[in-house]
């Protein structure tokens, strides 16, 4: 199932740190993380395990550079590709990420993440959406 997705201007380690912190909050600890080989984001998880160290917790949460298992997460996005690819890219920062955000909450919804016994999809939607 898809947590949560990182959009930043800046792939960075304090932009995967702080994603990471938030993915935490909102969702609790994770026993393992699947990523891509990206350094910024393995650089954001060691810091969160650093903290986690720190703070006097005895487990860390497992870190995943595996690209066989990061297939299915990169296919989870593809559908994302497909609808913005058209769009040739966006002016501000701040649209992208709204409709972003937008066409990631309508696929969870059809993938039944947020799915509540006898709502239909499009009433879940328009619950989300105010």
């Amino acid at each position: 199932d898809t947590l949560d997705f990182m959009l930043s201007e800046r792939r960075d380690e304090e932009a995967a740190t702080a994603f990471f912190k938030q993915t935490i909050n909102n969702n609790g600890f994770p026993d393992k993380v699947v990523m891509d080989k990206s350094g910024a984001n393995y650089a954001g998880l060691a810091n969160i395990n650093l903290l986690l160290i720190l703070a006097g917790f005895a487990t860390m949460i497992d870190i995943l550079q595996v690209k066989y298992l990061n297939n299915i997460i990169e296919q989870d996005h593809r559908f994302i590709k497909k609808i913005t690819k058209p769009m040739m890219g966006f002016k501000a920062f701040h649209s992208a990420q709204a409709t972003i955000d937008g066409i990631e909450t309508a696929h969870m919804i059809r993938k039944g993440q947020l799915s509540e016994e006898n709502i239909p999809a499009y009433k879940q939607f328009m619950a989300l959406a105010g």
